[in-house]
């Protein structure tokens, strides 16, 4: 008969009092012959959680503190393992994690959720992601090389939880860090699972436990309490305009993924088919919750009538300027102090025909997108509003489309569309917006790597212009030089 120790049990309580106390998820099983203790901290005092599931911002900086240290004694190719393992976990189980994400935060397509999660996996990059510069000449040789931060505090929007948590832990591991996660209240849930199965099969590969830790009832306070916390060295924020100005004021160097209003402009060269095409593939994926999204259009007059007809060719559903009117009423709130208007919560992410029965419009339930003519002072078009609502502006000229979808674009320097056949209008405009991301000819999501060339993410940093996140977002310059040395030849 085999002897059970009493740290054992111990360790067999915990799990279970923690899988009881949460109440949601997957089992954790104790791994056959690779049990760790629970991680102390420097004193030596238990931190108290296991598998990145925490209640306390100190004790999970002092746990991610613990993680990132052990993972600096691993190799570039563990580091890759490791990421390796979130890769599986989101591809293998994309469609019961989707289900779960969609059953928790109510907002979306629900079709659309384990696509997301694919997404994920495949536009994480790893090491190679990561690059080492080399100089040599008369006087040695110099490295220049990019090194971890340490312990980096993040916040994860309801909009995208699952998915966004999952991309920055593999750019930021592949980085060398670990991290502190306060998620969006409405998608606590998937993200704790979520960070609970990554540390889970790193830890059964690696003996590393909290590489990812996850404030399991996150608020307003926890978040703050991250982006003042000494020992957290980097802040990455995934939010609207308020949690970008929190963490902004911080004092520490954030890296903000904040709000988009992203235009689309038709002028009278374009290929009209293409460009419906396009739209509503961009504005309609998962109901508009991506900040990439076309989310207000302007087309040249000679061109209006004819371009709206291509969008109900391609199954979008018209509504006259009266009941987008009467829907802007209903769906978007104004902004506080004059600020920009918003969506009412109750509306984001909702499909289609839900939002077409507030005006009592019955449309079919396989509409993807409701379209319709306004102004340009329509709340529709001044709110990033996340629906599957597309505002229509008519417009005299070329040039007064771009000025005015610049005037939309609120200076968020985020996302912006056009199609067109004509360079010298894709350049103007380009010069003109001025965002992160312009794509021509095609749907917004191509600008992210989806269906275009080039890598994505879920963290888009337009607000302090680092772009398109990648490994190397969350990395220090470091350089070492050897004076007079070392070269060969």
């Amino acid at each position: 008969m085999t002897q059970v120790s009493d740290q054992t049990i111990r360790e067999v309580v915990q799990q279970v009092l923690q899988h009881v106390q949460s109440g949601w998820g997957q089992r954790v099983a104790p791994t056959p012959g690779s049990s760790a203790p629970p991680p102390v901290s420097a004193a030596g005092a238990p931190t108290g959680g296991r598998f990145g599931q925490f209640t306390s911002v100190s004790e999970a900086v002092e746990a991610a503190k613990t993680a990132q240290r052990a993972l600096m004694k691993r190799s570039l190719a563990q580091r890759d393992l490791a990421v390796e393992q979130i890769r599986k976990i989101i591809t293998d189980q994309a469609d019961q994690l989707g289900r779960m994400e969609y059953e928790e935060t109510k907002i979306g397509h629900a079709p659309h959720k384990p696509e997301k999660l694919l997404a994920a996996a495949q536009v994480a990059q790893g090491v190679r992601g990561l690059a080492t510069d080399c100089f040599s000449g008369d006087h040695g040789i110099t490295l220049d090389e990019r090194g971890p931060w340490g312990v980096i505090g993040v916040i994860t929007p309801v909009t995208h939880s699952l998915p966004t948590l999952a991309v920055n832990s593999m750019d930021i591991i592949t980085a060398g860090n670990s991290l502190v996660c306060n998620p969006h209240p409405g998608g606590k849930k998937i993200a704790a699972h979520g960070a609970r199965l990554f540390n889970q099969a790193i830890h059964d590969k690696l003996g590393i436990d909290n590489l990812i830790c996850v404030i399991t009832n996150p608020t307003i306070e926890s978040a703050n309490e991250i982006f003042k916390h000494p020992d957290v060295e980097l802040l990455a924020i995934t939010g609207g305009p308020g949690v970008v100005a929190a963490a902004l004021r911080s004092g520490k160097r954030a890296i903000c993924a904040g709000p988009g209003n992203p235009p689309v402009v038709v002028d009278e060269s374009a290929d009209l088919a293409n460009a419906a095409r396009c739209i509503l593939e961009g504005c309609a994926y998962d109901n508009n919750l991506l900040c990439i999204s076309e989310k207000e259009a302007y087309v040249v007059g000679q061109v209006f009538e004819a371009m709206m007809q291509a969008m109900a060719d391609v199954g979008a559903c018209r509504l006259t300027p009266q009941q987008m009117d009467q829907l802007a009423q209903i769906c978007i709130e104004p902004g506080a102090d004059g600020g920009h208007p918003h969506a009412n919560k109750k509306f984001v992410g909702a499909e289609p025909h839900v939002i077409a029965r507030e005006i009592g419009v019955t449309v079919p339930a396989e509409c993807r997108l409701l379209y319709g003519e306004t102004t340009q002072a329509s709340p529709f078009v001044q709110a990033e509003q996340m629906m599957p609502v597309l505002p229509f502006v008519k417009c005299e000229r070329f040039e007064q489309a771009v000025d005015y979808a610049k005037q939309a674009e609120h200076g968020f320097r985020h996302t912006a569309v056009i199609h067109s056949r004509l360079v010298d209008h894709m350049t103007y405009m380009g010069k003109e917006i001025n965002t992160t991301i312009y794509v021509k000819n095609g749907p917004s999501v191509a600008g992210n790597g989806a269906g275009g060339e080039g890598y994505g993410s879920y963290s888009i940093a337009c607000s302090t212009g680092e772009g398109i996140a990648t490994p190397l977002t969350y990395t220090r310059f470091r350089r070492c030089c050897m004076v007079d040395n070392l070269r060969i030849v």
